[in-house]
């Protein structure tokens, strides 16, 4: 992904520039899958850790791949769908896991997008790739920016939480109020939301 510290800020870059996430490898004592789930697994993991030993139980997640997808008004796609774990009906950007053995985060977008919006894309570039909680599980989800959409080729047959999902197209400004006025809680949705804002504004600087 493309480094952007230094776009459009007319200035020489201050002490934080230059931080980057550093991986870091600890001896795995013992590492015991507790639960095998339909979509990830549960591990419990003994580290050595300085002059003892650390446990921590995690998520192990596949990844997923999510879609920015802004029309030629700059108004974003937001999708609504009951999510059980929070007993919510809550807007979200598409989005979906990387469960197709080999395929790159940026085919997983294009066919959430797809799946879930009946939309394709002729402009595509990287947004943002994050962890969606580190002290909690092994996810990274990568977030791409999507323009100059048109109707998907096919209608897609959609099930279960999907097949009442609720499409809204949002002027980008709103969103963002949305989710400073706490109406609109969707991690993806929020970190999409702002890195495309703060992208147009420095593509315009």
């Amino acid at each position: 992904m493309a480094d952007h510290s230094r776009a459009g800020s007319g200035r020489e870059p201050g002490p934080g520039a230059q931080l980057r996430d550093e991986p870091a490898r600890y001896e795995v004592l013992d590492s015991e899958l507790v639960y095998e789930g339909h979509v990830w697994d549960v591990r419990h993991d003994t580290v050595r850790y300085g002059d003892g030993e650390i446990v921590r139980d995690y998520i192990a997640h596949p990844g997923a791949a999510a879609v920015v997808a802004l029309d030629d008004a700059g108004r974003m796609l937001l999708i609504q769908q009951y999510r059980h774990p929070i007993r919510t009906r809550d807007w979200e950007i598409p989005a979906g896991l990387l469960d197709v053995e080999g395929e790159p985060p940026a085919e997983a977008a294009r066919r959430e997008l797809a799946e879930e919006a009946d939309l394709v894309a002729a402009r595509w570039e990287p947004l943002v790739s994050f962890h969606s909680s580190p002290g909690g599980n092994d996810e990274v989800l990568h977030v791409f920016l999507a323009r100059d959409l048109s109707d998907a080729p096919e209608v897609h047959a959609r099930a279960e939480e999907e097949s009442d999902i609720r499409l809204e197209w949002v002027p980008l400004d709103e969103v963002l109020t949305g989710v400073l006025d706490g109406r609109l809680r969707n991690g993806p949705l929020a970190i999409g939301a702002f890195a495309a804002a703060e992208r147009l504004r420095r593509a315009e600087a």
